[in-house]
């Protein structure tokens, strides 16, 4: 009898032991999960400045110089066009091929060139970019401005860079000059995953967030009710001044794991990251998604809202900002195949 009860003890310690180690106060599964992730993240150089690169490791490359060099700067990329079916078929760039958002872990798999994502403006695509570089594919890039820098029709589509602009902020009492608010501490958010150890959790994220798609918001809709996001402007102190901002709009920059700037970041509301063209807060909002945030890129950035300040070409950073605004004197006006 008294071995009978010792067993049960024994039992009952080991379970305890066993329950306490994977759930502690109801949170503890995810917040391993996130640990683990983020550790592994880090140790492989996938931090978000690592995903955004710099110089020859930027996320974004331009469209060839000369409708000459279109053939040879072609053949250099494994090419995903992520637009519909019907658009691509109508003019897309030679060697490109056709794969669905959903599709593009798939397609990844059996590139033998640097990948290449084009879409409509750049934006989808340079989503598409960051996943992939968490994925394992750190030489992908997106075709800036998209298929709206290769000619004038693609501009012009519905989906265009000629329909995303706008100027909205005039007279806005949401539109503010005001000084950056102080950063406020959060928790890290909770996700739950199957797999245990960070680089399984971090393929898992990614595949769930690239079948859950492209998660976007119309500047308007923020301008209209800033209270109801978490804003990041991820802009230069000086352009974050002179251009104005969201109200409300913190300014955090720069945003890593390592240095955990990213506990400034609510996980409690929708966090709307927004710069000048939509592509860099595509390729952050993209990764904020993997670690378990419910984040969204303001479409067209400050191009969407305030395409003709005039800050673009006389503003302290003119000479950089004059780059990332939207004339419809961009398109290249190259050639497409059907």
């Amino acid at each position: 009898m008294k071995n009978l009860r010792n067993y049960l003890m024994m039992v009952l310690v080991l379970s305890t032991v066993l329950f306490t180690s994977c759930k502690d106060d109801g949170d503890d599964v995810e917040v391993s999960h996130f640990s683990l992730m983020t550790e592994h993240m880090v140790s492989a150089s996938l931090d978000l400045p690592n995903i955004i690169g710099s110089g020859d490791t930027k996320f974004v490359t331009a469209a060839p110089a000369t409708e000459a060099e279109i053939t040879n700067w072609a053949a250099g990329w494994h090419i995903m066009d992520i637009r519909g079916a019907n658009d691509f078929a109508t003019g897309h760039i030679t060697g490109a091929k056709n794969v669905p958002f959903t599709g593009i872990l798939d397609e990844a798999a059996v590139a033998t060139k640097p990948i290449l994502i084009v879409c409509y403006s750049g934006q989808s695509a340079c989503y598409a970019t960051s996943l992939l570089r968490l994925a394992g594919y750190g030489s992908t890039k997106a075709l800036k401005w998209g298929m709206s820098g290769w000619n004038s029709a693609s501009a012009n589509h519905n989906s265009g860079w000629n329909n995303g602009v706008g100027d909205h902020v005039d007279g806005n009492a949401n539109w503010v000059s005001t000084a950056a608010p102080s950063n406020v501490t959060f928790n890290h958010p909770s996700f739950s995953a199957t797999a245990v150890d960070g680089p399984s959790i971090l393929r898992e994220r990614v595949a769930a967030v690239i079948a859950a798609g492209f998660k976007g918001v119309a500047g308007t809709t923020v301008l209209a009710n800033p209270d109801e996001y978490h804003i990041n402007n991820y802009f230069n102190e000086t352009d974050y001044s002179e251009f104005g901002h969201m109200n409300g709009a913190f300014r955090i920059q720069p945003l890593t794991v390592a240095n955990d700037e990213i506990k400034y970041l609510s996980n409690e509301d929708k966090v709307v990251t927004y710069c000048y063209t939509g592509q860099t807060s595509a390729v952050i909002s993209a990764y904020l998604n993997v670690l378990g945030y419910d984040a969204v890129s303001m479409k067209n950035g400050m191009n969407g809202i305030n395409n003709h300040s005039t800050v673009w070409t006389t503003g302290a950073n003119a000479s950089g900002n004059a780059k990332n605004q939207w004339k419809d004197t961009k398109p290249m006006e190259y050639p497409t195949i059907p």
